[in-house]
């Protein structure tokens, strides 16, 4: 058995398990867990993860995935409910018990002094007609024909099938209560995925007054000198307070190729009439593609609200806020 076709099978056997459960999960059980979420959004209740083990490995990143979408959720590891965590535990709650063989002594030792009726019971099982099986108001059949590990041992196929349900679960979750890009960004305002979500262009723009700005007739020679006071990478042209163009150093090396004299010409003779332009409510995320997707892409963009100047948008400012370029590819 050659290392490459081990490594392959491994993927497959996994991939296999997870077909087999899709074809075996029943609407009534899943009508049960809709019920079940739109109960706890509505008491604001929370949804609890047990397990032992890997299982319990596996329950930590189901909570915390419940937990970015917004329903109160957290890990309970038996033993510890047993020795004073059960205070964590209410009637309002509803628990998920991830148990590959469904007879999980902890689980079963915790069950009896667990205050939520058993509708509100969730069990994440490899056998449904088991001890915790019988407990639960609901039940995910999470069985696997073998486990990939060579000896049918370890943990490996069936850790991959729950946690698959149990993301399956988040996303029905997702769906029931609409939790929209906001809501999903409010629960991650530091890190990369709240930013997308979030973060506008407003908020990394150089500001107008920061900006270097001249009116149509001024020559070229006033537009260099006033992008040497405020280098942000362009000039502005304005007519009115509203962006008539915009100058950039593309722009100058063109009209000097031209014409030695080219310092005394109007800048709206050899502006960018129509650029590429930013609203300050721009997620600074569609700003990156925006930027980066254009035929040449773009170092810097105005920011422009129905037509006034609002600022200036460096693709070194979406740098340093942690976006980059493999995010639009």
């Amino acid at each position: 058995m050659g290392h490459k076709y081990l490594f392959t099978q491994v993927l497959l056997t996994e991939a296999r398990a997870l077909e087999e459960a899709a074809a075996r999960i029943q609407e009534t059980e899943i009508q049960k867990l809709v019920g079940i979420f739109e109960l706890l959004a509505g008491t604001g209740g929370s949804l609890i993860i047990s397990g032992v083990g890997k299982s319990g490995h596996i329950g930590t990143k189901i909570a915390a995935t419940f937990s970015s979408l917004g329903l109160p959720s957290f890990f309970l590891h038996p033993t510890e409910a047993m020795h004073g965590d059960l205070g964590r535990v209410t009637k309002s709650d509803a628990i998920v018990l991830i148990s590959k063989s469904g007879t999980t002594e902890e689980l079963l030792s915790m069950l009896p002094y667990v205050q939520i009726p058993r509708e509100r019971i969730i069990a994440l099982v490899g056998k449904v007609d088991s001890p915790i099986g019988e407990r639960a108001g609901v039940v995910l059949d999470a069985s696997v024909t073998k486990e990939a590990c060579i000896n049918d041992l370890a943990p490996t196929t069936s850790t991959t099938l729950a946690l698959a349900i149990g993301d399956a679960m988040a996303v029905l979750y997702e769906n029931v209560l609409g939790v929209s890009r906001e809501k999903f960004a409010v629960n991650h305002p530091a890190g990369l995925l709240g930013k997308s979500l979030s973060l506008t262009v407003g908020r990394l723009m150089i500001s107008a007054h920061d900006c270097p700005v001249v009116g149509q007739t001024a020559t070229l020679q006033e537009a260099i000198l006033a992008m040497t006071k405020k280098p942000v990478g362009m000039c502005a042209i304005i007519d009115n307070d509203r962006l008539s163009g915009i100058l950039v150093e593309g722009d100058i090396r063109r009209a000097f190729a031209k014409s030695p004299d080219a310092i005394k010409v109007p800048v709206r003779e050899i502006m960018t009439a129509t650029p590429t332009t930013l609203m300050t409510t721009t997620l600074a995320f569609d700003a990156l593609k925006t930027m980066e997707n254009t035929d040449r892409p773009l170092s810097v963009a105005p920011v422009v609200d129905e037509g006034v100047f609002r600022g200036v948008l460096r693709l070194h400012d979406l740098f340093k806020a942690g976006f980059n370029s493999s995010l639009t590819r």
